[in-house]
């Protein structure tokens, strides 16, 4: 019985580091944008823009907003799920946009667990054992086209 309760946790020891994984990564945003699959789900309508990078000028801003979106990590690579998790948040944008008469997301800013990135081409993705997950922020606006 000893023996049992000793290999025991010993394996619940040795997962605790993998359970605990949080590798984080930076991801182009033209990466995503370029994805076959971002052709079918991104209808052109409304554009993305990381805060720094140069923007048509701005006519209106409307809200600020945060799009927080996980994927499922197990038996993808890191990489590719995180530009699935931004597609995703991208997507959510895109439908808000719309409805509030937006035809732009600008000063996009990776806002993981609530702390601000700032950089002109690139967010930030975190990738666990199990969950791979992206949260940008950014503000609706019409911008000239």
């Amino acid at each position: 019985m000893r023996k049992a309760l000793i290999a025991f946790t010993l394996g619940v020891a040795a997962l605790a580091p993998a359970a605990a994984r949080d590798t984080p990564y930076m991801i182009a945003l033209a990466d995503v944008l370029a994805m076959p699959e971002a052709n079918g789900k991104l209808d052109g309508s409304v554009k993305f823009f990381m805060k720094g990078q140069a923007t048509p000028k701005v006519q209106q801003r409307f809200s600020e907003d945060v799009s927080n979106r996980k994927t499922n990590g197990v038996n993808k690579e890191d990489v590719e799920g995180c530009k699935w998790a931004a597609l995703s948040a991208l997507m959510a944008f895109q439908e808000k946009a719309k409805a509030s008469g937006a035809n732009a997301v600008v000063d996009i800013v990776s806002y993981y667990k609530k702390r601000e990135v700032v950089n002109s081409t690139s967010f930030e993705c975190h990738a666990g054992a199990v969950v791979i997950g992206v949260a940008l922020k950014g503000t609706y606006a019409k911008v000239d086209n």
